[in-house]
């Protein structure tokens, strides 16, 4: 061999170290904060004006009895698919 190679270092010597697992609790957490953060994103554009959030805040302040009838007659509507 000539002299003027350089010497390649060696770039694998076995196994991969093991990735530290996470905890139970540490991942859970990460997935709840995650689907929050999609949640809020969701309601945070559904309040954009002309959007159906924003729609039904105005007419919930316009009629609140109204509103809560319609609410009140939704549940019961739902409650009796379920029976």
């Amino acid at each position: 061999m000539s002299e003027d190679s350089p010497l390649v270092p060696v770039l694998y010597e076995g196994l991969d170290p093991a990735p530290d697992r996470k905890s139970a609790i540490a991942e859970i957490s990460e997935a709840v904060k995650g689907t929050v953060d999609r949640v809020h994103g969701a309601i945070k554009a559904g309040r954009k004006p002309g959007m159906p959030l924003s729609v039904l805040s105005n007419m919930t302040r316009e009629a609140p009895l109204g509103s809560l009838l319609v609410a009140f007659l939704l549940g019961v509507v739902v409650a009796r698919r379920r029976w």
